[in-house]
């Protein structure tokens, strides 16, 4: 029987040698961070039941995830995104907490998607999530968080882009607009598909003048000084608090003394429906799409049985990865050279006496020693 080759399904792939050992580093600078922030390790399962990603739960679309049945005929899913699992797992494990949860992951996700822009379908993902806090100060302290973990991974060029859903939310309130429609206009809007989204109005017989104040929202970007425009744009009671809330948080940033790296964006929205206020992205120079992805949901929570508020991010490490070898950003490993023992596979003494050495060597002297026979 001849052997082939196998290689790896299309949007996955291997990782390994001198990669393997930089995304290792990377991911260890991530987490050291995060703890230092007071945030605790949590794990979930790799797979869910299909209920924590439905469409009433406001995560990835059905048709992007990947779904299989368990031998009760269950509907199953790998995880897509981190979020809800780690919502569902904290409404039970500390449904009787009242002082703010931490919480930190790390782990791979997978996304069923068409590989626009080269990505993958399997990716490494870290992130953070405060639970049980609904303040400014829960917000500015999870997007320093994200700061302070690109740093310490290496990256010191890139931007965060914010924006606050509730400003879209009482635009198209306040425009008449039912919910079904408005998350089908948040899905142009989000994907920077102004064009589809004009004409989906036009289709849905929003009149023009309404129509050309909802879309406006595309042109409310850059600095905090676009705050005071989006407040005048934004004649109704909701968005205005939308807007008082961004420069609340951009003072808190500048007490974190991260604030020249923050910008606004009324415009960004996020395919995940279950965000419910700040929402915001991180961009850098070497990739085409943010590394970094956060927001707050207040309600997700109480779909799994916990009135919780929560805000928290995700760094897409492989993305990260990517940029910082573009921007030939050095990342330190910890090269320690192995000692290699050779021994004579036919001479049973031989082997015995360089065993010895090298389990002294492992135990004594602390160094990595590999055995390898001669021929």
């Amino acid at each position: 029987m001849s052997k082939r080759l196998l290689h790896t399904p299309e949007g996955v792939r291997d990782i390994y040698g001198e990669e393997y050992k930089r995304k290792e580093r990377i991911e260890g600078l991530i987490q050291e961070k995060i703890y230092d922030f007071g945030y605790e390790g949590i794990q979930t399962p790799t797979f869910e039941f299909f209920d924590v990603f439905s469409r009433e739960i406001g995560t990835t679309s059905s048709k992007e995830l990947y779904k299989f049945f368990d031998k009760e005929g269950n509907t199953l899913v790998l995880r897509p995104d981190f979020t809800p699992s780690v919502a569902r797992c904290a409404a039970k494990y500390y449904m009787e907490t009242k002082q703010p949860v931490r919480l930190t992951y790390r782990g791979n996700a997978f996304t069923n998607n068409s590989l626009l822009q080269g990505r993958l379908k399997e990716s490494t993902q870290m992130g953070a999530e405060l639970i049980g806090d609904d303040s400014v100060e829960a917000d500015a302290e999870i997007i320093a968080l994200t700061c302070e973990a690109l740093f310490h991974a290496g990256l010191s060029d890139f931007q965060i882009s914010i924006g606050n859903v509730a400003y879209f939310k009482g635009l198209c309130a306040d425009a008449g607009i039912d919910e079904e429609t408005e998350l089908e206009l948040r899905d142009y809007v989000s994907g920077k598909n102004f064009f589809g989204a004009r004409e989906f109005l036009e289709e849905s017989g929003v009149k023009s003048r309404v129509l050309d104040r909802l879309l406006a929202v595309s042109s409310l970007f850059g600095g905090v000084e676009i705050l005071d425009k989006a407040a005048d744009a934004g004649d109704n009671e909701t968005s205005k608090k939308a807007v008082k809330r961004l420069k609340s948080l951009y003072k808190t940033l500048k007490l974190y003394d991260v604030e020249k790296y923050v910008s606004f964006d009324l415009g960004l929205l996020s395919k995940y429906n279950y965000y419910t206020g700040i929402v915001f992205k991180g961009y850098t120079y070497g990739v085409g799409d943010s590394i970094v992805k956060g927001g707050r949901y207040d309600n997700l929570l109480s779909r799994f049985g916990k009135d919780a508020p929560a805000v928290g991010f995700v760094i897409l490490v492989d993305d990260l990865m990517n940029a910082m070898s573009t921007q030939n950003v050095p990342v330190s490993i910890d090269d320690e050279k192995i000692v290699t023992l050779k021994y004579d596979k036919n001479d049973k003494d031989d082997y015995e006496e360089k065993l010895a050495e090298a389990l002294k060597l492992r135990h004594v002297g602390g160094s990595r020693v590999r055995l390898i026979p001669t021929k």
